[in-house]
Order: structure tokens, then sequence, then C-alpha cells
């Protein structure tokens, strides 16, 4: 049993599966395997595997038929034989040579979950790249309310995680854009705890080519999956700020101001129609202003509470 698995759910991107490959290729570490789960319908990536075949330590699934995402990456996970699963996207890539010994260490250190911090790389822009940072106010935030991630995932992607086997946890198939957020509240929820390496340990690749970029204020998805969010959590959620505020922001963004077109989705709770008022009855220009905005959805916060608590009860 190596101590890590090195799960990569895969699809026809062998450029982008080159790159990661490399970087693993490249890794001062060794006690680990890595795992090909590919959704393609030809066999690119599996003759870039085999090309790795004799100086990595790796394995090929080739799924009867495609997965998509999230369950391609359950069905990578499901695979894996080490004590640790790191999950990686193909279009992502350690950012050094001892990045996966910053790993391994950290696995001693008493937690079941760990995430590294991280830099974005635009592929449209090579010479801008989006540095992030974990305050210790978030840190501690995430901790007594992990619901507060689905406001801002300040994890990042599964790319930058690594957590025990003993999670059974699983990403719920249902959703795709906040697949890994909804995961995080979960095993957070199970945790109450994490390591957090501050070291910038995987550039995350960001292109148009991502599931998530393509998500992206799209009510026929963003939609549902807040609805499931929903149900799953309870509408109790949203008695916490944050949480009330990324709704305000999300009907905001997609400019749901109207109850006809969010019952185009389904029935909702009182307390979502109760903030899609507030948010018509404020001029639209204003609230594209942030610190605006901030303001009214702080006032509709404290004026729905009391329903919010209604709603949960």
């Amino acid at each position: 049993m190596p101590l890590i698995s090195i799960c990569i759910p895969a699809y026809q991107r062998v450029t982008y599966l080159q790159r990661l490959l490399e970087s693993i290729r490249q890794q001062d570490y060794t006690d680990f395997e890595v795992l090909v789960s590919d959704d393609s319908r030809d066999d690119s990536v599996k003759d870039l595997v085999d090309q790795f075949g004799a100086t990595l330590p790796i394995r090929y699934v080739k799924n009867a038929a495609p997965l998509g995402t999230p369950a391609n990456w359950n069905a990578a996970i499901s695979q894996a034989t080490g004590a640790w699963i790191k999950l990686m996207h193909d279009d992502d890539w350690f950012s050094r040579p001892n990045a996966l010994s910053i790993f391994a260490k950290a696995t001693s250190a008493g937690r079941k979950f760990i995430f590294s911090d991280y830099d974005n790389k635009y592929e449209e822009n090579a010479d801008f790249v989006q540095k992030t940072d974990l305050s210790s106010a978030w840190k501690k935030r995430i901790i007594d309310e992990p619901m507060a991630l689905l406001a801002y995932n300040v994890i990042g992607p599964p790319s930058v995680t690594l957590f025990h086997r003993s999670i059974h946890e699983t990403y719920d198939e249902r959703l795709k854009w906040r697949v890994d957020m909804e995961y995080y509240v979960r095993l957070l929820q199970q945790e109450r705890g994490f390591f957090f390496l501050p070291e910038k340990l995987v550039n995350v690749g960001i292109s148009h080519s991502q599931v998530t970029q393509s998500c992206l204020y799209k009510p026929a998805i963003e939609l549902p999956e807040g609805r499931i969010l929903l149900e799953k959590h309870g509408v109790a959620v949203l008695q916490n700020a944050w949480v009330y505020d990324a709704w305000w922001r999300l009907l905001r963004n997609m400019k749901i101001l109207q109850p006809a077109q969010l019952a185009t989705y389904g029935n909702w709770p009182d307390a979502i129609y109760a903030m899609q008022r507030d948010l018509q009855a404020v001029p639209f220009n204003l609230t594209r202003f942030g610190p605006l905005s901030k303001a009214f959805m702080y006032l509709s916060y404290l004026k729905n509470k009391s329903l919010i608590r209604k709603s949960a009860a």
C-alpha cells in the first residue's frame, strides 16, 4: 500500500495531462501510485500513459462509458489503494519537485484533511498569475461554520487537497458548479478541522474548456444546484450572513428578480422569495456597486432572519 494515491480523472486533454504527469515524475518523493481513470472515447490518454509506464508507478483504467464530472472523480478515488487520496485534475500540476514530499510530511500532523495554497494560471494570459491567500479569519470561519464555504471557496479546487482514505464522503454526482464546495462542507462537518500548508504547491490551470467555467452564471445549472444544496443542508444555512450573501449575489448576478424565474426551477423556501423581493426593490445599478450591494444585502438579512428561523423549524 503506497502512502499516497494520486487519482487523475482524464478526458482527452493529453497536452494538459502530459504536463501533470511530468510534474509528478519530477517529484523527489516516491511512496505513491498514480491512477488514471479515463473517460475518453479514443486511446489518446492510454497512449500517453503507456509512455510513462517505465518511469512512474501508474495504473490506467478505461471507463466502459464516459462518466462525466464528478462521477469520474469518484471512480478514480474508488480504485485507489493508498492510505491518502490526492485527486488531481488533468489541467493542474505540481508547482515544484518537493511538493508531494511536503504533502506527505503533513500526513503526520494528526488531521485527515489537508490542503495547500496555490496559484491560478490562466491559459489565455500566461503572464498573469492570480495568487490566493487564506486569512486567519477565514480559517476560523470555515471551522466554526463550514457552510460559509458556499459563499467563498477559500479552500480551492480538489487538486490542492489531500484526504485520508477513512473519509468515506463522495462527491455529489448531481452537482457540477458547487460540487467541490459542497463536498468540503460535509467533510468539515465530519472532521471539524484541517491542516493548511501555506506553501503554493499546486498550479491550477484556468481555461474556457473547464466544466466550472461553462457553468458560470447559467441559471439552468446554478439554480437547480442551489435547490439541491437547500434540500441537503436545510434553509437554516441562510442564518449565516455569508451564505445569505452568496444567495443574494447569485440572484443579482443572474438577474433572477421575478418569482416566475425561480418557479421555472421548482418550489423555493419563503426566505428565498423574500430575498428576491428585497433585491427587486433596489435599483439594479446600485446593486452592481459592491459596498452598496453588501449594505442592502445586510438589511435584507436582518429583516428576514425571523422568517428563515420559522422556515427552518
